[in-house]
């Protein structure tokens, strides 16, 4: 089970009590968007290094264009993976298991920060 299953179940907990019928997708978002947000960093952080080491690789427009079918291609694949058996067999594991319980406030602010620190390199480059 990876460190993604662990923060979908967490946020599928926190929030299946208040919202039954949305607990799913909101978790299925959550995961998505943490995992763009991971992407965007590492992405402006090589293309500020590889700007610093004078290194041509691609342009801006493609780099864009890449992120976004990266992108979409990660919201679909969460899609097809919590959304279907392999969640319930997750699920399943998860409940055999302790798992630590994190804060709804600290989850959420993992993809905020992600974010914030990506346009603080960005703009640093």
């Amino acid at each position: 089970m990876t460190l993604f299953d662990t923060l979908f179940f967490s946020v599928f907990k926190h929030y299946k009590d208040a919202k039954n019928k949305k607990a799913n997708q909101l978790a299925t978002v959550y995961v998505s968007v943490l995992q763009c947000a991971l992407l965007l960093l590492l992405g402006v952080f090589f293309a500020g290094f590889f700007k610093q080491m004078n290194m041509t690789t691609m342009s801006q427009d493609k780099a864009i264009v890449i992120f976004i079918l990266v992108s979409i291609f990660i919201f679909f694949k969460n899609w097809m993976q919590y959304a279907g058996q392999k969640r319930k067999v997750l699920n399943a594991k998860m409940l055999r298991k302790k798992t630590a319980t994190y804060s709804i406030f600290m989850l959420w602010l993992l993809p905020v920060a992600s974010i914030v620190l990506a346009i603080i390199i960005y703009q640093a480059v």
